[in-house]
């Protein structure tokens, strides 16, 4: 049998190093030794072309091609495998046609010795109690994304609702009508643009945009 291990974070995720103690600590607790080095990328998981898991895939092949090796794959966590439910589902299930035993960390049943179950009636069982638990996981966490991605696109709606949000989709750097009451001072003559950039603590940039801002409202 040879182990294999891989780990995915996205590319704004600082915490590569957690997911593979997590999976290091793993072997060493089970006596497992992998046949190489943890596979990782530092990517996005909505699909599945990565450098680092196309040449663990390539790899596993090799061996099962050539060698008729019977091999495992380590994860921590399924959404560390992929983000997107149907080419994830889609990819474990290639993984078990190629004779390939899917370790999931997070899920403990699948890291069970079947082997060592007394009736191979019982390891069939517990085999496919575990690919029904792999692919509920992958459901849930599917939901789950979604249901943030909802909740996201939801409080952006309600911050522009409340012009909390600018025409750049970033919150705002200053109160429009605290912008509003000294830009009026400007077009009094009181002080200049200069002036009010440095009393409002803004940029160029920002204070002529809200300056557009300020001129479309008054056209209307």
């Amino acid at each position: 049998m040879r182990y294999y291990a891989y780990h995915r974070t996205s590319t704004t995720d600082q915490h590569l190093d957690r997911g593979i103690n997590t999976i290091t600590e793993f072997c060493k607790n089970n006596d497992l030794k992998l046949d190489n080095k943890i596979y990782t990328d530092q990517c996005t998981g909505k699909n599945f072309n990565r450098p680092g898991y196309t040449d663990l895939i390539d790899t596993i092949k090799y061996q099962i091609e050539t060698n008729n090796e019977k091999v495992t794959l380590i994860v921590s966590e399924l959404d560390r495998l992929g983000r997107n439910k149907e080419l994830t589902l889609k990819e474990i299930r290639m993984l078990k046609d190629l004779g390939v035993r899917l370790m999931v960390i997070e899920i403990p049943t699948t890291c069970q010795d079947l082997s060592k179950l007394d009736d191979s009636l019982a390891g069939m069982m517990m085999e496919t109690i575990n690919n029904m638990l792999i692919e509920m996981y992958v459901s849930f966490a599917h939901a789950e994304m979604e249901k943030r991605a909802t909740r996201q696109r939801e409080g952006i709606e309600a911050k522009k609702a409340r012009g909390e949000w600018d025409d750049f989709g970033r919150p705002r750097v200053l109160d429009f009508d605290k912008f509003t009451k000294e830009y009026k001072r400007v077009l009094n003559g009181d002080i200049k643009p200069g002036e009010c950039m440095k009393l409002l603590g803004i940029t160029k940039p920002t204070y002529y945009r809200y300056k557009k801002e300020f001129d479309n409202k008054e056209v209307k």
